[in-house]
């Protein structure tokens, strides 16, 4: 009985201990979580702060939403400095790449700096995070409505800007690099009427992928585009002028890409034009700026009407040719892109 009641005490006593044991276990696995929450929340809101961070440089940087059926999509408008009454302004939307924000995006381009002095809008739409974790827009996924329901986002942001500021809605055109740029195509093919102009810089044309999987092919090089993508996207208003930029040693964005929409585009053009109509390519211009990388221009033409403008960046990879040497997918060393995009936009709001 004795040694029973002994065999008890000690039960209870392994009980209580390994009770404690656990609690203080729980307790300090509790307090790791909480500092652990902590310290990511304030990640998150450093990052947040760094995303929304206006880029230095007279002129407003001003927020703004769209939503719709696929979400809802923060951007910024620059508006140039010393706007006069009744002034009307040509828009730029400018569309960043993977792993970039719309603050981002202006400090590595500079285009603020370029349209307070040239008198332009600009609108930077941004992807959520939620709807891509590289913040890539989702360009590729036709098949699943995506890359349809951002079309739309983008439009209804366009539309709100010119709405609430001075536009010029004959003077409206579209540009963007890697991610961005593929974005671009699609708006100008799926709304040309709309755009004077689209700048793709290292992106791949509309059709070439439909998913992730294939859009990863798209971006070697590898085409499975059908006819359809200049048959069925030609039948409405012609597309805009194409000013095409990418980089000879891009390993990201194959150069291939390049190619492939100058054959796009020129395909869109002879369906909407006259029978015996042909889009024609002009010398191949090679020029070099003191220690900048060379680049080779060629352009085509349907007639006297401008179609695609490609530019060649020798020794260029995968970044913003000319760009801010402290931002990411930026080469300061490149000719100026920015300055390259604008005056081939300029030409087409005076066409």
């Amino acid at each position: 009985m004795a040694r029973k009641s002994l065999m008890s005490i000690w039960t209870r006593s392994l009980q209580r201990s390994f009770g404690q044991a656990a609690r203080s276990q729980m307790q300090a696995g509790a307090k790791a979580l909480k500092q652990s929450l902590k310290q990511s929340m304030k990640s998150v809101q450093v990052a947040q702060a760094k995303r929304a961070r206006a880029p230095a440089g007279p002129g407003d940087w001003l927020p703004g939403i769209a939503m719709g059926a696929g979400g809802a999509r923060q951007f910024r408008v620059f508006r140039p400095p010393g706007l006069r009454p009744g002034e009307r302004l040509p828009l730029l939307v400018m569309l960043h790449g993977c792993g970039q924000s719309a603050s981002s995006f202006a400090q590595s381009t500079r285009m603020n700096a370029l349209a307070a002095r040239e008198r332009c809008l600009l609108l930077y739409p941004e992807q959520d995070l939620i709807a891509n974790p590289q913040g890539c827009w989702n360009w590729f996924a036709t098949r699943s409505g995506k890359a349809q329901a951002e079309v739309a986002l983008i439009m209804q942001a366009i539309d709100q800007v010119c709405l609430l500021y001075p536009v010029d809605p004959q003077r409206v055109a579209v540009a963007g690099m890697s991610a961005g740029a593929s974005m671009a195509a699609l708006l100008a093919t799926r709304h040309p009427e709309r755009f004077k102009a689209v700048v793709m810089h290292s992106g791949v044309p509309p059709g070439e992928a439909h998913s992730s999987l294939s859009a990863m092919g798209a971006m070697k090089g590898r085409r499975k585009a059908a006819p359809m993508a200049a048959g069925a996207m030609a039948l409405g208003p012609a597309w805009p002028p194409l000013l095409l930029i990418h980089g000879c040693q891009d390993s990201v964005v194959s150069p291939e890409n390049a190619q492939a929409a100058v054959q796009l585009w020129c395909a869109a053009a002879r369906l909407g034009a006259a029978a015996n109509a042909e889009v024609k390519a002009g010398p191949a211009r090679r020029s070099q700026r003191g220690q900048r990388y060379a680049m080779t221009t060629t352009d085509y033409k349907l007639g006297a009407r401008s179609v695609v403008s490609l530019v060649e960046v020798d020794r260029l990879a995968h970044a913003w040719s000319g760009g801010a040497k402290s931002q990411a997918f930026s080469d300061p060393c490149g000719p100026d892109a920015s300055r390259l995009l604008w005056r081939f936009v300029a030409q087409q709001f005076a066409a």
